[in-house]
């Protein structure tokens, strides 16, 4: 389905604190201003968007808690109507009947709505011509990619999560390399922690090259020759346990 986002200006200038576990940056202010005032979301409803890995779900998490929402994956979303605010975490991938049912339902019952999905609400393909109306007017915001500031400290509390020691410098080659997007730093998190373990040793600059090479299409030449990606290659074996 066609259709142009409906994008609003910001209800106040002030950006609150969200959370202290979320990272805040211009790529999530807009999104964060408006979660905090639910009371100005026309018709109740406010959609998130944006690409994998920027936040939406985090966000919706962090909101649901505040207000005491009802966490629904769209996939299972059902025919029941709703008892309290609700937020639909993938609602672009909810059966279009359920999806039409939940917004009816909660406006009727003046509760709000918070979607997340990969596009716009006005973009998503639908069948149904009311749900389509519905979906138009639902106010959405974008959560864009993060800038270099958050990437960094993305990359260093997703290393901390996983109690990982990687030298700065490691980290700092590493940011220089890896594509610029939120869902990278979390795949390279999680591909340096099993490298790691596989060699059996902290992060090295050797096992950060061996794990950027693995995210890359492979030309076929692998000259990596030191201990520490021999380790990392052994985990890829039979024998072994898998790294990718």
């Amino acid at each position: 389905m066609s259709g142009t986002a409906r994008q609003l200006g910001l209800p106040f200038i002030q950006v609150p604190s969200f959370a202290p576990d979320f990272l805040e940056a211009p790529s999530n202010a807009d999104a964060i201003t408006w979660l905090e005032q639910v009371k100005v979301w026309p018709l109740g409803r406010l959609a998130l968007w944006g690409e994998a890995g920027t936040g939406k779900s985090h966000l919706l998490y962090l909101w649901s808690a505040r207000h005491g929402a009802e966490v629904i994956p769209g996939a299972a979303l059902a025919l029941t109507p709703p008892t309290r605010a609700v937020a639909i975490d993938d609602a672009d991938a909810a059966d279009e009947r359920p999806l039409f049912h939940m917004l009816n339902a909660a406006a009727e019952a003046g509760l709000p709505v918070l979607l997340t999905g990969g596009t716009p609400p006005a973009r998503w393909p639908t069948r149904l011509p009311d749900l389509t109306s519905r979906l138009r007017a639902t106010a959405s915001v974008e959560i864009g990619q993060p800038d270099d500031d958050m990437l960094r400290s993305l990359l260093a509390r997703l290393l901390a999560e996983r109690q990982m020691a990687v030298p700065e410098p490691v980290q700092a080659w590493l940011l220089t390399r890896l594509p610029r997007t939120a869902a990278a730093m979390r795949e390279a998190a999680i591909r340096l922690d099993r490298a790691s373990l596989a060699a059996r040793r902290p992060v090295t600059r050797q096992i950060a090259a061996f794990v950027l090479a693995a995210m890359q299409p492979s030309d076929g030449n692998d000259s990596e020759t030191d201990d520490d990606s021999a380790a990392c290659r052994a985990a890829l074996s039979p024998d072994g346990p898998q790294l990718l």
